[in-house]
């Protein structure tokens, strides 16, 4: 059966106060309001992490995942960080290949490929983020190009270490915009992926894999998207940010 899943991408925001505040606030509602059903993902600053493990190493449902990861286990990468030293704060996701780190950082298919696989070996979950520009939307070349990420980078994995995989599709048309996908894109997105998963490793597989949406999601739209079929929760940036709307979201299911 598959996870329904909220995750919050704090990305390069707050301070470690600021944070801890944040996630003692998340912590507080969820224990309150007791959502025990959704699987809660927190994805602070690096040098959150250790602190904010502690805040929430009580509570079952909240989990603690990095924003990147390195492809190498150690050596001479100045400013990167491995699985290993994620593991060791005891986060338990990653997330990788953000349109933010593909779009800044230049990470290609490959390069993400190669992390995924890193953070199977160590341990830690992946959440493969994919989607499209908006040029591609508009040329009606999405579906292609959406799954060509997903071949690319993860068909070359076997079914056990893929169906410890979460995706997470986000149209980067929608990031930090206030444009959403409509919940008939998203979907129509969604149903695709799942389709061309079960193209490689079958329907099983493909059934049990969560698929999250992630583009401007925030507690008004949530409820109509997550009702959708193939979609399984989001990948929040912005309205994580604000602990009311972030528990609003959660309670969307």
């Amino acid at each position: 059966m598959r996870k329904k899943i909220v995750a919050g991408n704090w990305k390069m925001n707050t301070t470690l106060d600021e944070g801890l505040k944040l996630a003692s606030e998340i912590v507080n509602m969820v224990q309150d309001e007791q959502m025990n059903d959704v699987n809660i993902i927190l994805f602070p600053p690096f040098v959150h992490l250790h602190s904010i493990h502690k805040l929430i190493s009580d509570v079952n449902q909240v989990h603690l995942g990095a924003q990147n990861c390195s492809e190498n286990e150690s050596g001479a990468y100045t400013g990167d960080i491995s699985v290993g030293m994620i593991k060791s704060v005891d986060a338990e996701y990653v997330l990788v290949g953000h349109s933010e780190r593909r779009q800044y950082h230049q990470e290609n298919d490959e390069l993400l490929g190669k992390k995924v696989l890193a953070a199977l070996k160590g341990g830690i979950t992946p959440i493969f983020c994919c989607g499209e520009p908006l040029e591609i939307r508009e040329s009606d070349k999405h579906f292609a190009y959406v799954t060509q990420q997903i071949t690319n980078s993860l068909f070359d994995l076997s079914e056990e270490d893929f169906s410890k995989i979460v995706i997470a599709y986000e149209p980067i048309w929608a990031i930090g915009t206030g444009k959403t996908a409509t919940t008939e894109q998203a979907q129509e997105m969604h149903a695709a992926l799942r389709n061309h998963i079960a193209s490689k490793y079958g329907e099983k597989i493909a059934q049990n894999t969560s698929i999250l949406y992630g583009g401007s999601c925030n507690p008004t739209n949530a409820p109509e998207l997550f009702a959708c079929g193939d979609v399984d929760g989001g990948l929040i940036g912005g309205a994580s940010l604000k602990s009311r709307s972030f528990m609003d979201i959660i309670k969307s299911f």
